[in-house]
C-alpha cells in the first residue's frame, strides 16, 4: 500500500525521524520517496540527508507538491502558523497524518479547511527500533483507504490500535510518553547498581535482559500482573524488602498521577489551540 507513495514530513525532530527510518529500515517505503522540511534547523535537516538518503527542503511548497501523504510533525504550538502557509499547497487528494499531541483532527481540519483528509496519531519514539505502540484515529473527512494507509505506515514501525478520538489524550499519558517513564525507571536501576560498584556495562546489560525477560512473560502469560511480582517475593526476602521501600513511598500512586499529569497536559495543549484559533 505503500509502494511509490511519496511521503513529506513537515518537521524534523525525533518523532518524525523515528518513524521515517523506521520505514526506511523496514523497506516499506524508499529513502528517495521521503522528503523532509524543518525550516530552522537546516544543519539537522543536511544531517539527516546524509544519514538516510533521504530529500530534504526549506521549502513547504516543494515538499507538499511533491507527496501524496503528509506527516505533521512540527511541535504542536506551531501548528496554526504552519498550516496557513501549507493550505496553500494542499490538494484534494493529499492525507494528512497528524503526530502532534493534543491537537485534534477537528482543530486541524478548520485549520486547513476545504474538508481535508486528517488521521490522527499518537505514536511513541520506539518507532525507530520497529516497536512503536501507535493509536489512530480518523477525522471527519478521512476514508476507509486513507485509515488503511495510516495503519499500514505505522505497522511498519510497531503495533497499531484503532481507537475512538474521545481517548487520544489518555493514550498520550500512557503509551506516547510511555517510554520515557521507562528509561527514566532504568536509569535510577543504573545508578544504584553504580552506586554499589557494579560494573556499568555489566549491570546495563542485566538491567535490559531483565526488562525484556518481563515482557516477553508480560506477552505470554495470562496471570494478572500484580500474580507476576508476588511470585517473585518471599517472605522477608529481598524483593519484599524492596516493595516495602515502594509502597512506604507510595510509588504506584505517584506513577498514576504522573500518567494523568500527562494526559492532563495533552488536552490542555489541545485546548489552548483551539483558543488561539477562536482569537
Amino acid at each position: 500500500m505503500l509502494e511509490n507513495k511519496k511521503i513529506a514530513f513537515i518537521g524534523a525532530g525525533s518523532m518524525a525521524e523515528s518513524i521515517f527510518a523506521g520505514l526506511i529500515t523496514n523497506k516499506l517505503v524508499d529513502a528517495e520517496n521521503i522528503i523532509l522540511t524543518n525550516k530552522s534547523n537546516h544543519d539537522k535537516l543536511k544531517n539527516l540527508e546524509e544519514q538516510y538518503n533521504v530529500k530534504t527542503t526549506t521549502s513547504n511548497e516543494e515538499a507538499m507538491n511533491a507527496a501524496d501523504v503528509v506527516v505533521l510533525a512540527m511541535k504542536p504550538q506551531h501548528i496554526e502558523k504552519a498550516a496557513a502557509d501549507l493550505k496553500t499547497y494542499t490538494r484534494e487528494d493529499h492525507l494528512l497524518i497528524s503526530v502532534l499531541a493534543g491537537t485534534s483532527s477537528s482543530f486541524i481540519e478548520e485549520l486547513f479547511g476545504n474538508e481535508p483528509a486528517v488521521v490522527r496519531t499518537m505514536p511513541n519514539t520506539s518507532a525507530k527500533v520497529g516497536a512503536s505502540a501507535t493509536v489512530i484515529c480518523a477525522g471527519r473527512y478521512a476514508s476507509e483507504y486513507d485509515m488503511e494507509t495510516a495503519s499500514a505506515l505505522f505497522s511498519a514501525v510497531g503495533t497499531v490500535t484503532v481507537l475512538d478520538e474521545s481517548m487520544m489524550d489518555r493514550v498520550t499519558g500512557i503509551s506516547g510518553s510511555g517510554p520515557a517513564y521507562f528509561y527514566y525507571f532504568v536509569e535510577a536501576m543504573e545508578d544504584a547498581a553504580a552506586e554499589v560498584g557494579l560494573p556499568d556495562a555489566e549491570s546495563k546489560e542485566l538491567i535490559i535482559e531483565t526488562i525484556a525477560g518481563a515482557v516477553k512473560q508480560l506477552r505470554e502469560t495470562d496471570k494478572e500482573t500484580h500474580e507476576l511480582y508476588d511470585e517473585i517475593m518471599s517472605p522477608n526476602g529481598a524483593t519484599e524488602a524492596a516493595f516495602r521501600v515502594l509502597r512506604e513511598n507510595n510509588v504506584a500512586e505517584h506513577f498514576k498521577d504522573s500518567m494523568k499529569a500527562a494526559m492532563k497536559r495533552s488536552a490542555e495543549l489541545g485546548e489552548s489551540s483551539k483558543s488561539s484559533l477562536s482569537r
